[in-house]
């Protein structure tokens, strides 16, 4: 199982492919489609269960560190509100040039200013996480996916080191489990 099963999963939910065919439509740069709304998905797929089951949001990542003002972004989250708008779901919208600015007030931990949007990716709780898809011009495709498929397609729910947190990670396993119950966790394990 690899990019083409991937794909093809993400194909049968039509709220992912109606945000990959309109969002480049917002004009910003380094987008992805991320998170939840992949990798639910992919889940939803392999249960045979409704490929928008249990999905709270879609996740719309961009970078652009001309202007990291909450203005210039929430000129982005208005836009794209209307974009969406008829899908009836949630299209969450974050320019990660301005994480670091809110994340420790919002998580209790500080972070380290982003560098792109796949850095951005990178540092999801569980590596089972990382996956981003965006839209080209010539409608193909581009994959973002750090970790492979492996995990994704064994329903291996494993922790990212590269974002210790604890709490958040076994939060999000229980929840996630609930739904899907033929998920493994990984147990949480101290990183340096």
């Amino acid at each position: 199982m690899g990019r083409d099963e991937f794909l093809a999963a993400l194909d049968t939910n039509p709220v992912v492919g109606a945000i990959l065919e309109r969002a480049h439509q917002l004009e910003v740069p380094n987008w992805y489609l991320t998170a939840g709304g992949l990798f639910q998905t992919v889940w939803n797929n392999l249960a045979g269960y409704d490929p928008q089951n249990g999905i709270r949001d879609y996740d719309y990542f961009y970078f652009d560190d001309s202007d990291i003002s909450y203005e210039a972004e929430d000129r982005i989250i208005g836009r794209a509100a209307a974009l969406f708008a008829d899908l009836g779901v949630d299209v969450e919208v974050r320019n990660q040039a301005r994480v670091h600015l809110w994340y420790e007030d919002h998580f209790g931990a500080p972070l380290n200013p982003y560098r792109s949007t796949e850095d951005a990716i990178d540092h999801f709780v569980s590596t089972t996480c990382c996956f981003g898809v965006r839209s080209e011009a010539d409608s193909s495709r581009t994959v973002y996916a750090p970790h492979g498929y492996d995990d994704l397609f064994a329903g291996v729910i494993r922790p990212n080191p590269l974002l210790p947190m604890r709490a958040v990670y076994e939060s999000k396993a229980a929840r996630w489990t609930s739904i899907w119950p033929e998920l493994t966790v990984e147990p949480w394990r101290d990183y340096p």
